[in-house]
Protein backbone atom coordinates (compact mmCIF):
# COMPACT_ATOMS: atom_id res chain seq x y z
CA UNK A 1 0.00 0.00 0.00
CA UNK A 2 1.13 3.57 -0.60
CA UNK A 3 -0.60 5.94 1.86
CA UNK A 4 0.85 9.03 0.12
CA UNK A 5 -0.39 8.17 -3.37
CA UNK A 6 -3.28 10.66 -3.29
CA UNK A 7 -1.81 13.24 -0.91
CA UNK A 8 -0.08 16.50 -1.73
CA UNK A 9 3.00 16.84 0.45
CA UNK A 10 2.30 20.58 0.82
CA UNK A 11 -0.63 19.68 3.09
CA UNK A 12 1.52 17.64 5.49
CA UNK A 13 4.02 18.30 8.27
CA UNK A 14 5.93 15.07 7.52
CA UNK A 15 5.95 13.25 4.20
CA UNK A 16 7.92 10.10 3.39
CA UNK A 17 7.67 8.53 -0.06
CA UNK A 18 9.55 5.45 -1.23
CA UNK A 19 12.17 5.64 1.52
CA UNK A 20 14.62 2.72 1.62
CA UNK A 21 17.58 2.13 3.94
CA UNK A 22 19.91 -0.89 3.88
CA UNK A 23 22.50 -1.97 6.44
CA UNK A 24 24.94 -4.65 5.22
CA UNK A 25 22.34 -6.06 2.86
CA UNK A 26 19.49 -5.92 5.36
CA UNK A 27 16.68 -3.61 4.24
CA UNK A 28 15.64 -1.73 7.37
CA UNK A 29 13.23 0.42 5.35
CA UNK A 30 11.72 -0.89 2.14
CA UNK A 31 10.06 1.83 0.06
CA UNK A 32 8.38 3.26 3.17
CA UNK A 33 5.65 5.79 2.43
CA UNK A 34 3.43 7.60 4.92
CA UNK A 35 2.55 11.13 6.01
CA UNK A 36 1.54 13.01 9.14
CA UNK A 37 -0.88 15.94 9.08
CA UNK A 38 -0.19 19.23 10.82
CA UNK A 39 -1.31 18.99 14.45
CA UNK A 40 -1.90 15.25 14.24
CA UNK A 41 -1.19 12.64 16.92
CA UNK A 42 -0.02 9.41 15.25
CA UNK A 43 1.02 6.07 16.74
CA UNK A 44 3.55 3.82 14.97
CA UNK A 45 3.49 0.14 15.95
CA UNK A 46 5.04 -3.05 14.64
CA UNK A 47 7.28 -5.96 15.61
CA UNK A 48 10.96 -5.59 16.46
CA UNK A 49 12.93 -4.96 13.30
CA UNK A 50 9.96 -3.39 11.52
CA UNK A 51 11.88 -0.17 10.87
CA UNK A 52 10.39 2.13 13.51
CA UNK A 53 13.70 3.38 14.91
CA UNK A 54 15.28 3.66 11.46
CA UNK A 55 12.33 5.76 10.34
CA UNK A 56 12.96 8.21 13.21
CA UNK A 57 16.69 8.18 12.45
CA UNK A 58 15.93 9.18 8.85
CA UNK A 59 13.55 11.98 9.85
CA UNK A 60 16.06 13.45 12.33
CA UNK A 61 19.03 13.18 9.95
CA UNK A 62 20.92 10.50 11.87
CA UNK A 63 20.59 8.09 8.93
CA UNK A 64 20.57 9.00 5.25
CA UNK A 65 18.14 7.02 3.06
CA UNK A 66 19.44 5.12 0.06
CA UNK A 67 16.47 6.42 -1.90
CA UNK A 68 13.15 8.17 -1.42
CA UNK A 69 11.80 11.54 -0.36
CA UNK A 70 11.53 12.97 3.16
CA UNK A 71 9.89 16.38 3.45
CA UNK A 72 9.05 18.57 6.44
CA UNK A 73 6.38 21.28 6.24
CA UNK A 74 5.78 20.47 2.60
CA UNK A 75 8.93 21.73 0.93
CA UNK A 76 11.91 21.25 3.28
CA UNK A 77 13.97 18.29 2.02
CA UNK A 78 15.29 16.62 5.20
CA UNK A 79 17.65 14.37 3.23
CA UNK A 80 19.80 17.43 2.49
CA UNK A 81 20.05 18.75 6.06
CA UNK A 82 22.24 17.60 8.97
CA UNK A 83 21.00 16.55 12.43
CA UNK A 84 21.65 19.85 14.20
CA UNK A 85 19.89 21.93 11.58
CA UNK A 86 16.94 19.53 11.47
CA UNK A 87 16.53 20.00 15.24
CA UNK A 88 16.68 23.78 14.78
CA UNK A 89 13.97 23.54 12.12
CA UNK A 90 11.51 22.36 14.76
CA UNK A 91 11.79 18.57 14.93
CA UNK A 92 12.28 17.21 18.45
CA UNK A 93 13.03 13.61 19.39
CA UNK A 94 12.58 11.90 22.72
CA UNK A 95 14.38 8.60 23.18
CA UNK A 96 13.03 5.76 25.32
CA UNK A 97 15.40 6.37 28.26
CA UNK A 98 14.87 9.81 29.80
CA UNK A 99 17.93 12.06 29.80
CA UNK A 100 17.48 14.93 32.23
CA UNK A 101 19.97 16.87 34.36
CA UNK A 102 19.51 14.78 37.50
CA UNK A 103 21.32 17.15 39.89
CA UNK A 104 19.30 20.20 38.78
CA UNK A 105 15.78 21.18 39.74
CA UNK A 106 12.82 20.58 37.44
CA UNK A 107 12.60 24.33 36.80
CA UNK A 108 16.34 24.55 36.04
CA UNK A 109 16.07 21.67 33.57
CA UNK A 110 13.47 23.62 31.61
CA UNK A 111 15.55 26.80 31.83
CA UNK A 112 18.60 24.94 30.52
CA UNK A 113 16.52 23.59 27.64
CA UNK A 114 15.46 27.14 26.81
CA UNK A 115 19.08 28.26 26.83
CA UNK A 116 20.24 25.16 25.01
CA UNK A 117 20.93 26.81 21.68
CA UNK A 118 23.51 29.13 23.21
CA UNK A 119 27.20 28.57 23.82
CA UNK A 120 28.53 27.54 27.24
CA UNK A 121 29.45 31.05 28.36
CA UNK A 122 26.21 32.55 27.07
CA UNK A 123 24.23 29.85 28.90
CA UNK A 124 26.05 30.60 32.17
CA UNK A 125 25.27 34.31 31.81
CA UNK A 126 21.69 33.71 30.67
CA UNK A 127 18.93 35.34 32.71
CA UNK A 128 15.23 34.67 32.31
CA UNK A 129 12.86 37.49 31.50
CA UNK A 130 9.21 37.54 32.58
CA UNK A 131 7.92 36.11 29.32
CA UNK A 132 10.36 33.20 29.52
CA UNK A 133 9.36 32.46 33.11
CA UNK A 134 5.74 32.42 32.01
CA UNK A 135 6.65 29.94 29.28
CA UNK A 136 8.35 27.65 31.78
CA UNK A 137 5.32 27.85 34.09
CA UNK A 138 3.02 26.99 31.17
CA UNK A 139 5.16 23.97 30.27
CA UNK A 140 5.26 22.87 33.92
CA UNK A 141 1.48 22.87 33.91
CA UNK A 142 1.34 20.98 30.61
CA UNK A 143 3.69 18.24 31.86
CA UNK A 144 1.91 18.04 35.25
CA UNK A 145 4.96 19.00 37.31
CA UNK A 146 3.91 22.36 38.81
CA UNK A 147 4.14 20.92 42.33
CA UNK A 148 7.60 19.49 41.58
CA UNK A 149 9.10 22.65 40.04
CA UNK A 150 11.78 22.99 42.78
CA UNK A 151 12.39 19.24 43.20
CA UNK A 152 15.76 17.82 42.13
CA UNK A 153 15.11 15.97 38.89
CA UNK A 154 16.94 12.87 40.10
CA UNK A 155 14.25 12.44 42.77
CA UNK A 156 11.39 12.27 40.27
CA UNK A 157 9.70 8.98 39.45
CA UNK A 158 10.54 7.33 36.12
CA UNK A 159 7.30 8.60 34.59
CA UNK A 160 7.87 12.14 35.85
CA UNK A 161 11.35 12.15 34.31
CA UNK A 162 9.74 11.19 31.00
CA UNK A 163 7.35 14.12 31.35
CA UNK A 164 10.20 16.47 32.22
CA UNK A 165 12.13 15.45 29.13
CA UNK A 166 9.04 16.05 27.00
CA UNK A 167 8.82 19.46 28.67
CA UNK A 168 12.45 20.19 27.79
CA UNK A 169 11.64 19.48 24.17
CA UNK A 170 8.56 21.69 24.35
CA UNK A 171 10.77 24.58 25.50
CA UNK A 172 12.37 24.41 22.04
CA UNK A 173 8.89 24.91 20.49
CA UNK A 174 9.06 21.98 18.03
CA UNK A 175 6.49 21.65 15.28
CA UNK A 176 7.01 17.88 15.17
CA UNK A 177 7.76 15.70 18.16
CA UNK A 178 8.97 12.09 17.77
CA UNK A 179 8.48 10.10 20.99
CA UNK A 180 9.94 6.61 21.45
CA UNK A 181 8.06 4.22 23.77
CA UNK A 182 7.13 6.82 26.41
CA UNK A 183 5.05 4.35 28.44
CA UNK A 184 7.87 1.82 28.97
CA UNK A 185 8.47 1.21 32.68
CA UNK A 186 5.61 3.43 33.85
CA UNK A 187 2.96 2.64 36.41
CA UNK A 188 -0.61 2.27 35.15
CA UNK A 189 -1.48 5.72 36.49
CA UNK A 190 1.55 7.33 34.83
CA UNK A 191 0.74 5.58 31.56
CA UNK A 192 -2.78 6.97 31.62
CA UNK A 193 -1.52 10.48 32.39
CA UNK A 194 1.09 10.25 29.63
CA UNK A 195 -1.59 9.48 27.05
CA UNK A 196 -3.50 12.56 28.19
CA UNK A 197 -0.30 14.64 28.07
CA UNK A 198 0.46 13.65 24.47
CA UNK A 199 -3.15 14.28 23.42
CA UNK A 200 -2.92 17.76 24.94
CA UNK A 201 0.38 18.49 23.20
CA UNK A 202 -0.97 17.48 19.79
CA UNK A 203 -2.95 20.09 17.94
CA UNK A 204 -0.50 22.90 18.58
CA UNK A 205 2.15 20.60 17.15
CA UNK A 206 2.34 17.19 15.49
CA UNK A 207 3.29 14.18 17.63
CA UNK A 208 4.46 10.77 16.39
CA UNK A 209 4.59 8.07 19.08
CA UNK A 210 6.41 4.76 18.58
CA UNK A 211 4.98 2.26 21.06
CA UNK A 212 4.55 -1.46 21.86
CA UNK A 213 1.96 -1.15 24.63
CA UNK A 214 -1.41 -1.68 22.92
CA UNK A 215 -3.39 -0.39 25.90
CA UNK A 216 -1.40 2.82 25.77
CA UNK A 217 -2.00 3.11 22.01
CA UNK A 218 -5.71 2.57 22.67
CA UNK A 219 -5.63 5.40 25.22
CA UNK A 220 -4.02 7.72 22.65
CA UNK A 221 -7.14 7.25 20.50
CA UNK A 222 -5.44 8.27 17.27
CA UNK A 223 -4.58 7.02 13.79
CA UNK A 224 -2.22 4.04 13.86
CA UNK A 225 0.41 3.05 11.29
CA UNK A 226 1.64 -0.56 11.41
CA UNK A 227 5.14 -1.18 10.05
CA UNK A 228 6.47 -4.58 9.01
CA UNK A 229 9.76 -5.32 7.27
CA UNK A 230 10.37 -1.64 6.65
CA UNK A 231 7.10 -0.76 4.98
CA UNK A 232 3.50 0.14 5.90
CA UNK A 233 1.43 -3.00 6.49
CA UNK A 234 -1.79 -1.31 7.60
CA UNK A 235 -3.12 2.05 8.68
CA UNK A 236 -6.25 3.31 10.41
CA UNK A 237 -7.82 3.23 13.87
CA UNK A 238 -6.40 0.74 16.37
CA UNK A 239 -9.65 -1.22 16.19
CA UNK A 240 -9.40 -1.53 12.41
CA UNK A 241 -5.74 -2.58 12.29
CA UNK A 242 -6.31 -5.11 15.07
CA UNK A 243 -8.86 -6.82 12.81
CA UNK A 244 -6.46 -6.92 9.85
CA UNK A 245 -5.41 -10.56 9.34
CA UNK A 246 -1.94 -9.55 8.20
CA UNK A 247 -1.36 -7.50 11.35
CA UNK A 248 -2.60 -10.35 13.55
CA UNK A 249 -0.30 -12.78 11.78
CA UNK A 250 2.94 -10.78 11.90
CA UNK A 251 2.54 -8.77 15.10
CA UNK A 252 -0.42 -9.18 17.42
CA UNK A 253 -0.55 -12.97 17.37
CA UNK A 254 -3.61 -15.19 17.35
Amino acid sequence: MNPVADVSRTDTVLYLDGVSVSFDGFKALNSLSFYVDTGELRAIIGPNGAGKTTMMDVVTGKTRPDEGQVFFRGDIDLTRIDEANIANLGIGRKFQKPTVFESQSVFDNLELALAGNRGVLASLLFHLNGEQRDRIDAVLETIMLIAQRDMIAGNLSHGQKQWLEIGMLLMQEPELLLVDEPAAGMTDAETEQTAILLQNIAGERSVVVVEHDMEFVRALDCRVTVLHEGTVLAEGSLASVQKDERVVEVYLGR
